[in-house]
């Protein structure tokens, strides 16, 4: 890491920090302050470091629990900042680098003391440590709500400094600070509906700032703007102490030269690395945490109300009164954004949000002539199913499930042509449809996934999705006209198992038929999946037979896989088409001859396809699915998102008394 513990231990026997912490008031006009606030420090973004400066700073956040009631030297803390934030602004736009340096330290004290607050006390006791007052001389605290207060000016901070190197790591640690007012979720089983902190962003003053915290929340995750080099050198120490003084004195060599966004000296963090755009990912956590608040008593949760209906900006129409938090952002921006960030959970969980909630920007992804550049990440995901965890396997599948519901989008995946796909490693696909291609990664997710986790919602979305495009499919890649005949051998092959297994348990059971239930739950879940196999293979050949040789030709290649069906109860009428299609083709190649080549046989399908009238195929009912939120989704969806902030969230270690998940779960 390159700096020994002593260092970080060092920190409590600071004689600044013990002053902080101690019995005596501190008036806010005493030079202590700017001494206190004066070290040159960037936030850390590595969770190793971060847990040891956590260790650090935990017993002297107990020391001011104990003693804040009477000194109320937390407070001052808070106001020293509050009276920085407000020049803030200026402060940018006059490069004064000292003020806001300053203002993001003090930001940074109060982060670290309130995350060991909000794990040893509850919103009311916590709200107490922002109401007790100094009594020191030159007091000038007032009668305000200083919680409030302080979760309005980091809003404000949020929505009106504008991002610049000199302002990146301040913005950055007022973000992460509302992520850390938030973080009592997880030390909750139950999902909290309501609170102070609750009542704080979502009323009062903080809801006039909603969607302007949206919009800087999304174009923090639009812009992917890096974190700037550490500035160590900015300030110059002078021989008196100048500007480094306090506990710069101490360890600005050591410590605080360490956590910098980056690591320190040569040496490159880690974590820096795989999470270079510290900020953005921050932004999107702290996005999806507003957006998954549950709705209040009696009000609705403003965050998700601006999600679901801002606009583009090239939209002119006028906005609609009935939504009083939309705001216009550049969709081409936001598209490109999420596709070039879909390999992390909480980017994948945000393109499901939008899709699924805004139609404004789902209409707008649909209508994009360059939808590969967003499926293809998608179906990469899919495709590497066993090294992603369950929720983001579920999200991409959802994802594609809701993309399918729109016949022009099942229709121009067929029309996109890709070459060279080097994740797929199967087969060398040198040239397939982004049609044959969906069709091919879902079906190897559900073989996946019914040799693995046999898990029945994730093939049920996988289903769903390929029924959706049954109707559409057009000049299946033979790989894929293979991959679906494949499956449903593999689903033969499993019925038979199950029922060759219930016969042998009755046999050996001699009577007792206890077991049979599991048995026939197991040969239910198949059937299902059989009958919707054959539902999806039905559709193509009812609907675009004339489209699919290569389907036709693996029909016929595997017709005796179909055979045992023909007469079961369940499939019967689904098997009739079928066997229309069988028999109609088998009879066209015993008279075009025997020892038939491949491209012949391929000839004969083509011609026998625009011969074989329509009206011979019965018709089924359009298969079509949408998919629709369970309810109460807040059971999913907040444990989720806490389990991606836990996982994912740049320079916070957590407790691991976590309520709300299993440690195991993210």
């Amino acid at each position: 890491m390159g700096a020994n513990t002593s260092q970080v231990s060092d920190l409590s026997d600071n004689p600044s920090l013990r002053t902080l912490v101690g019995t005596e008031s501190i008036s806010e006009n005493d030079p202590f302050w700017n001494q206190l606030i004066s070290f040159t420090f960037i936030s850390p973004t590595s969770s190793g470091d971060s847990k040891l400066l956590e260790e650090a700073v935990i017993p002297l956040a107990k020391i001011l629990i104990e003693n804040n009631p009477r000194s109320g030297n937390f407070g001052a803390l808070v106001r020293i900042f509050l009276g920085r934030t407000k020049e803030l602004k200026v402060s940018t736009e006059c490069q004064d680098q000292l003020f806001i340096w300053q203002a993001h330290n003090a930001l940074f004290m109060i982060r670290c003391l309130l995350k060991v607050f909000i794990r040893e006390m509850s919103e009311e006791e916590l709200h107490l440590q922002f109401s007790y007052q100094e009594r020191a001389p030159g007091s000038c605290a007032g009668s305000e709500d200083l919680l409030e207060e302080l979760l309005s000016n980091l809003i404000h901070l949020i929505v009106e400094v504008p991002l610049l190197d000199i302002t990146y790591s301040i913005l950055f640690e007022a973000v992460t600070t509302l992520l850390v007012f938030f973080s009592y979720q997880l030390f909750n089983k139950d999902i909290l509906r309501d609170g102070l902190i609750y009542q704080h962003i979502m009323k009062g003053r903080c809801l006039s700032l909603t969607s302007r915290l949206v919009k800087t929340l999304l174009y923090n995750f639009i812009r992917q703007e890096k974190c700037p080099p550490p500035a160590t050198h900015i300030f110059e120490q002078k021989a008196e102490g100048g500007l480094l003084y306090g506990l710069a004195s101490g360890v600005a060599s050591g410590l605080w030269s360490v956590f910098t966004l980056g690591g320190a000296g040569n040496k490159a963090g880690v974590d820096q690395e795989h999470n270079p755009l510290p900020l953005s990912n921050q932004s999107l956590l702290l996005l999806l945490v507003l957006a998954n608040l549950t709705d209040g008593p009696d009000w609705p949760n403003p965050y998700r109300q601006a999600i679901t209906c801002f606009r583009n900006t090239q939209d002119t129409s006028s906005m609609s009164a009935e939504q009083p938090h939309t705001f216009q952002i550049n969709f081409n921006s936001l598209y490109t954004a999420l596709c070039e960030q879909q390999r992390s959970d909480q980017a994948t969980l945000l393109l499901y949000t939008l899709l699924h909630q805004n139609a404004n920007m789902r209409t707008y992804m649909l209508s994009r002539t360059d939808m590969d550049n967003l499926v293809l990440p998608i179906l990469e995901i899919l495709y590497h199913v066993e090294n992603r965890n369950s929720h983001h396997v579920y999200m991409a599948l959802i994802i594609l499930l809701i993309l399918t519901e729109d016949d022009a989008f099942n229709r121009s995946v067929h029309e996109v042509e890709l070459k060279n796909i080097t994740w797929y490693t199967e087969r060398t696909l040198t040239e397939i449809s982004l049609g044959s291609l969906l069709i091919l990664v879902v079906i190897r997710t559900i073989q996946f996934n019914m040799t693995r986790t046999r898990d029945k919602y994730l093939h049920t979305n996988c289903l769903a999705a390929l029924a959706n495009m049954s109707a559409q499919f057009r000049c299946l890649h033979q790989y894929a006209a293979q991959r679906i005949i494949s499956l449903f051998a593999l689903l033969s092959k499993k019925h038979n198992k199950v029922l060759e297994q219930a016969t042998q348990s009755l046999r050996g059971r001699q009577g007792d038929d206890t077991a049979l239930p599991d048995y026939a739950q197991d040969l239910n879940v198949i059937e299902e999946v059989i009958r919707m196999m054959l539902e999806i293979i039905n559709s193509c050949l009812s609907n675009s037979l004339h489209h699919n040789p290569n389907l036709v030709y693996a029909l016929l290649y595997k017709r005796e896989l179909f055979e045992q069906f023909r007469t079961h109860p369940s499939f019967q009428d689904i098997m009739q088409n079928l066997d229309t299609v069988i028999g109609f083709f088998s009879q066209r190649l015993e008279l075009a001859g025997s020892d038939l080549s491949v491209e012949r046989v391929q000839e004969v399908i083509i011609k026998g396809a625009q011969a074989l009238p329509t009206d011979r195929l019965k018709k089924f009912p359009e298969l079509k699915f949408k998919y629709v939120e369970e309810d109460q989704p807040e059971d999913f969806f907040i444990p989720y998102v806490w389990s991606l902030v836990f996982n994912a969230g740049v320079g916070l270690h957590w407790s691991p008394h976590i309520e709300l998940f299993s440690m195991d779960s993210g």
